[in-house]
């Protein structure tokens, strides 16, 4: 009876190129996650202080917070990401708290990966490297770990501030895994990876 042999030798030069592969891919994340380890280290011993206050729209309650903070450094200055159309909205709310509008800047976001990716050159203009990051509780483990990614990528570190919001929901850890791959994409490519999102719709204006 004829037993047809496998190739083993034509098995192991495929084993081999897998193996260099899964290498090469783990040796350049590694070598990613010391670069960024290094450049938030070195941005935390050279800007201790935050140097102005990045506050993520999605819920008035987070800029009301941000307008009762200001006054404890006054000299900083508030950026806002959030939708376009809630410019004039979110202004509104710290211009009636009293907050001079040449303090006030805007930067426009869909979702939570371009709150980061659309004012990160913003930020890198101004040579702003320290930031206070205000969000909500449920929203924060997100906004940290796409922070760190995305400006951290140009040595920029956040001290974050949690606004606690009653009854709000925690967010799974789904959506933080899915936006951290989609950070990872925008350091390499430059692209948010916006189609992986599909909760896109500016929520409604209730003034």
């Amino acid at each position: 009876m004829f037993i047809p042999q496998t190739n083993r030798k034509g098995k192991r030069p495929k084993l081999k190129l897998i193996k260099l592969t899964l290498l090469l891919i783990t040796s350049l994340i590694a070598a990613g996650i010391l670069t960024l380890s290094l450049r938030i280290a070195i941005t935390q011993i050279l800007v201790p202080q935050p140097q102005a206050i990045l506050v993520l729209g999605g819920d008035p309650r987070r800029i009301q917070f941000a307008s009762q903070f200001w006054y404890s450094d006054p000299k900083l200055d508030i950026w806002i990401s959030d939708y376009p159309e809630l410019t004039k909205f979110n202004t509104g709310i710290l211009q009636r708290a009293g907050i001079p509008k040449n303090k006030i800047y805007y930067s426009n976001a869909t979702d939570t990966v371009t709150n980061f990716t659309g004012i990160i050159n913003d930020l890198t203009n101004r040579h702003l490297k320290h930031l206070y990051l205000i969000t909500s509780t449920s929203h924060l483990r997100r906004s940290r770990v796409i922070a760190t990614i995305v400006l951290g990528s140009r040595a920029i570190i956040i001290t974050p501030l949690a606004v606690s919001i009653h009854k709000e929901q925690p967010e799974s850890r789904w959506r933080t895994i899915r936006d951290c791959f989609r950070s990872i994409l925008w350091v390499i490519t430059g692209r948010t990876g916006a189609t992986f999102n599909p909760r896109l719709q500016p929520p409604e204006i209730n003034p």
